[in-house]
């Protein structure tokens, strides 16, 4: 039988393993089993404890301390003396669904080959065979600052490129912009597209005015910084690979949804055997 997992990933603070709950939860109360890997040398505390946990390996804290690194450089320490083990630990299984819970240094998946180079020993290129796919979170808070989703974007997008499997792109903690972004206006940002700058460019015509090149804020708002927005916008624009679903993990609902499109991303269903009730087994294969 094959073996389905998913990457959880994306910036620091936007929900990663809070969504790791979330999908076990729902995973669980519908009798549908997971294995639950922490590669994240930092993390602590869990409400699921990991099946298979980086730490057992290796720990960011040790790492700092002993060579004398900083926090990033640590993390990229830990994962390329881990990354040749963590394919060959026991128990990978042939669970449900493998969910592998990633730091939020999004410079591990963008430009450097640290996890792409573990993404082709856990898929059919290596000798896991994991049909994977790739679940990228990005907070929805973002779209209150386009230049920050912009960037936020380009972000999903390295990662599409760099990591080669199906991605589903995620706009997380949709609770905190119920109520302040409008639903017509949220809409536009699931589809990213370059007029989304417009507005803001019409709305600083309307606030135009002198400027103090010594303000803080001035860098910011300059023309150097919306060109290069427009820029950026448009090239993902060009590239049209990014959108995103909504995520509310506090609505069932909705993390079933996204389930279900990550199912199809890494065609689980059709892999699936007809069974019958006596084959099913409803107890022994729940994570405790």
């Amino acid at each position: 039988m094959s073996k389905f997992g998913t990457l959880v990933m994306g910036p620091a603070g936007a929900g990663k393993t809070t969504f790791c709950n979330a999908l076990i939860q729902h995973l669980r109360l519908n009798k549908r089993s997971c294995f639950y890997v922490n590669l994240d040398p930092a993390a602590e505390d869990f409400s699921y404890e990991p099946d298979l946990d980086i730490k057992d390996l290796i720990s960011l804290e040790d790492v700092m301390e002993e060579m004398s690194l900083g926090p990033n450089g640590g993390l990229i320490y830990c994962f390329e003396w881990a990354s040749p083990d963590i394919p060959s630990q026991d128990p990978i299984t042939e669970e449900y669904l493998i969910i592998l819970d990633l730091p939020g240094q999004i410079e591990l998946y963008t430009h450097i080959p640290v996890i792409p180079t573990l993404v082709k020993h856990l898929t059919r290129f290596g000798g896991l065979n994991i049909s994977l796919c790739a679940a990228y979170l990005l907070e929805s808070t973002f779209v209150i600052d386009r230049a920050k989703f912009f960037a936020g974007t380009l972000s999903a997008m390295s990662a599409m490129i760099m990591l080669e499997i199906p991605h589903v792109n995620i706009l997380s903690k949709m609770d905190l912009v119920k109520g302040s972004v409008p639903k017509r206006q949220l809409k536009r940002f699931l589809e990213p597209d370059a007029t989304l700058l417009e507005d803001d460019d019409a709305a600083g015509v309307r606030e135009e005015r002198a400027v103090d090149p010594s303000e803080s804020g001035s860098v910011m708002g300059g023309n150097s910084f919306k060109r290069l927005n427009k820029a950026v916008a448009q090239l993902i624009d060009d590239f049209s690979m990014v959108s995103f679903l909504q995520l509310d993990v506090q609505d069932e609902d909705s993390v079933g949804g996204i389930l279900s499109y990550m199912d199809d991303a890494i065609q689980f269903s059709e892999a699936q055997e007809p069974r019958t009730h006596e084959e099913i087994d409803y107890g022994d294969n729940m994570m405790e």
